[in-house]
């Protein structure tokens, strides 16, 4: 799975969870991972998440770490899966970073967001595509703009393209590694 840190400020509005983004963009074919620092704002035709648009929920955030991940050949299942995968990475990294700080903040993680006590973290959501699975997973940097009460990289005083280089390092060495484990094995 490729990786790419994208340095430039782009504003997250929905439409970036297509097909062939990375490459489209960044010219990174197949697998891949890229992630930036930008405002979130989705409109209501632009939400993949129909429960939102049901509910009515607004999605924004004036600063935010976003990722989108691209993953062939996958079905909507196997996406959800890679989504929550992915959630616990972040946990598990934010976690670490702020152990090694000695700050007493724990973060949980429940269903594919993260929280700490009611505060939340991360936005997230998986979808099908014809070519491939999308995931957009993003974490607070900012709790300015959000709509419901938040957590962030600000408040737990962490580095907004430190944390997206791990956690991007350890999902692809992750990804890799569960592709090797589909074809080293004799079938039934």
């Amino acid at each position: 799975m490729k990786t790419k840190w994208i340095s430039k400020n782009l504003t997250y509005d929905g439409t970036q969870l297509r097909p062939l983004f990375a490459y489209e963009n960044f010219k990174i074919s197949g697998n891949s991972i890229v992630s930036w620092v930008g405002p979130c704002d989705i409109s209501f035709e632009n939400m993949k998440d129909l429960e939102d648009v049901v509910a009515g929920s607004a999605i924004r955030g004036s600063k935010m770490l976003h990722f989108i991940i691209e993953v062939f050949h996958q079905n909507i299942f196997s996406g959800v899966c890679l989504q929550r995968l992915f959630a616990s990475i972040v946990k598990d990294i934010v976690n670490q970073e702020l152990s090694l700080i000695k700050k007493k903040i724990l973060l949980y993680r429940s269903g594919d967001d993260l929280y700490f006590q009611d505060r939340k973290l991360s936005i997230s959501i998986a979808t099908q595509g014809v070519l491939a699975t999308q995931i957009h997973f993003a974490v607070n940097v900012s709790n300015v703009g959000t709509p419901v009460k938040t957590l962030s990289l600000e408040d737990l005083k962490l580095n907004p393209k430190d944390i997206a280089t791990k956690v991007m390092k350890v999902f692809s060495k992750e990804v890799d590694s569960i592709q090797f484990a589909t074809v080293k094995v004799r079938t039934l």
